[in-house]
C-alpha cells in the first residue's frame, strides 16, 4: 500500500474525503488544504482520473521527524528516488511549507532537500553530475511540527486544469471548485439545473460530467506518465475501466445562461470540447454513444423564468474584482433578489468574496460556507427553496 496527499482547496477536505471513500481509499488524517490517503499502486491513476474536487494528487515518499538539517537531509536520502526517476529527470523542489517547526527557512529546506535528492541519486547511479535534460519532476516538502513529509507530485498540471476549457473569459471560476460547490448543494442529476452567470460555462459542464459519471480527468496528461514507475498498460486499462462507467442514458436538465453573447458561445465551445474528450473515452470501450451537452442561451437574469416547479440555481456571480468594481456588484446583488421570485420554490447557491451579499441580496441564506477559491477568501451562501 502506498500513502498519497491530495490537495484540495481550503474548506473543501471533507468533500474531497467523501471522494476519495467511495474511490475505496482509506483515508490517514487531513490539514487545511489536504488529505492524505491510502491506496494501492493502481490509486496513482485511479485518483487522477477520477477526483473531482482535488487540485494535485502527491505520492508520499517519506515522513520522519526533522528538527535539524541533518535529520532532514538523512531522511530524504534514504527515500528509493532511484526508484521513481530517470537518469535524464530534472528534479525541482518547487514549494516548502512549515508549521510550528525549528526548520522554518523554506529556501534553505528547499535547498537541502535538492541536496540530499541529487547525492542519492548521484551515489546509486555513480553519477557526479546528472545531466537533467529530461522532463521535469517536482517534490514538495511540508514540515509540521518538526516532522518532515516528503512529496511527489503525480498530477502535474493541476487538476482543475481538465483540458476542456481553451478560453475561461476574464474571472473564471476553477472547475475543481465548481464540483465542490454542487457537491456541497447536494445536487442530484435528477435535479434541474441553471446557472444566471454561466461565463465560460464551469458549472454547467462539470454537473453535466458528474451527471454522466464522467471522471473529469479522461482527456489529460499527467506528472506520472514521466515517472520510472509508470506502467502505460496499467494506466490505459484503469481508464478503459473508467469509461465504461460513463452513462449515456440518464436523462439531465442542465442549463446556462448569460447577458453576453460571447459568454455563451465560449461555454457552448468548452462543453463541446469536455463532451468531445468523453466521446475519445467511449471510443477506447468499443462504443459510439454521444454525450447530451448542456443548453446555453443568451439572456439577461431579471428576464429569466423557472421552467419547472424545483430545481437548483447556482452561480458565480461577479464580486467587483477583475469584472466591474465593488458598487456595481451591489448593485447587481439587489437586483438578484428578483431570482427568488422568478425561481420560486428551487434551491439556490451563489458564491461571491463580498461581505454584504446577503445585505445586498435582501434574503438571509440558511447556511453559508466558507471556501478558498484560488487566492479569494469566498462565501458559498446557500438557500433552501420549497419542495
Amino acid at each position: 500500500m502506498n500513502t498519497f496527499v491530495a490537495l484540495c482547496a481550503v474548506g473543501a477536505e471533507k468533500i474531497l474525503g467523501n471522494e476519495l471513500k467511495l474511490l475505496g481509499y482509506k483515508l490517514a488524517g487531513n490539514a487545511p488544504g489536504r488529505v492524505r490517503f491510502t491506496g494501492d499502486d493502481d490509486a496513482i491513476y485511479r485518483a487522477n482520473y477520477c477526483l473531482r474536487t482535488s487540485d494535485r494528487v502527491y505520492l508520499e515518499m517519506g515522513k520522519y521527524p526533522a528538527k535539524d538539517f541533518d535529520d532532514l537531509f538523512d531522511g530524504c536520502y534514504k527515500i528509493p528516488w532511484q526508484d521513481f526517476f530517470k537518469k535524464d529527470s530534472r528534479v525541482v523542489v518547487d514549494k516548502v511549507r512549515t508549521y510550528k517547526s525549528k526548520l522554518n527557512s523554506e529556501h534553505s529546506i528547499q535547498g537541502m532537500i535538492q541536496k540530499a535528492i541529487y547525492k542519492k541519486l548521484g551515489d546509486v547511479w555513480h553519477m557526479t553530475t546528472l545531466p537533467e535534460s529530461g522532463d521535469q519532476s517536482d517534490v514538495r516538502v511540508y514540515i509540521d511540527e518538526d516532522e518532515a513529509m516528503i512529496l511527489l507530485d503525480t498530477s502535474g498540471e493541476a487538476l482543475h486544469k481538465r483540458g476542456y476549457r481553451t478560453d475561461g473569459g476574464i474571472a473564471p471560476l476553477r472547475e475543481t471548485t465548481a464540483a465542490v460547490l454542487l457537491q456541497e448543494m447536494m445536487w442530484r442529476r435528477k435535479t434541474p439545473l441553471h446557472d444566471p452567470f454561466c461565463g465560460s460555462g464551469t458549472i454547467a459542464i462539470e454537473a453535466n460530467l458528474y451527471a454522466h459519471n464522467i471522471a473529469p480527468g479522461l482527456g489529460r496528461r499527467f506528472a506520472y506518465e514521466h515517472l520510472g514507475i509508470y506502467n502505460q498498460q496499467r494506466a490505459i486499462e484503469i481508464k478503459k475501466q473508467e469509461a465504461e462507467k460513463i452513462r449515456t442514458d440518464v436523462e439531465c436538465r442542465i442549463t446556462g445562461s448569460d447577458i453576453d453573447p460571447a459568454a455563451v458561445e465560449r461555454s457552448r465551445l468548452n462543453a463541446e470540447h469536455a463532451c468531445v474528450a468523453a466521446g475519445r473515452a467511449l471510443q477506447m470501450i468499443g462504443s459510439d454513444a454521444k454525450i447530451t451537452r448542456p443548453d446555453f442561451v443568451v439572456s439577461d437574469f431579471k428576464d429569466l423564468q423557472a421552467p419547472y416547479d424545483y430545481g437548483l440555481v447556482l452561480a458565480n456571480p461577479p464580486y467587483g474584482e477583475r469584472i466591474g468594481d465593488v458598487e456595481q456588484a451591489a448593485e447587481l446583488y439587489k437586483n438578484m433578489s428578483s431570482l427568488f421570485t422568478d425561481f420560486d420554490g428551487w434551491d439556490m447557491g451563489f458564491i461571491t468574496n463580498q461581505l454584504k451579499f446577503e445585505q445586498n441580496l435582501g434574503h438571509k441564506a440558511d447556511r453559508v460556507k466558507s471556501l478558498k477559491a484560488g487566492n479569494l477568501d469566498t462565501s458559498l451562501y446557500i438557500f433552501k427553496g420549497k419542495k
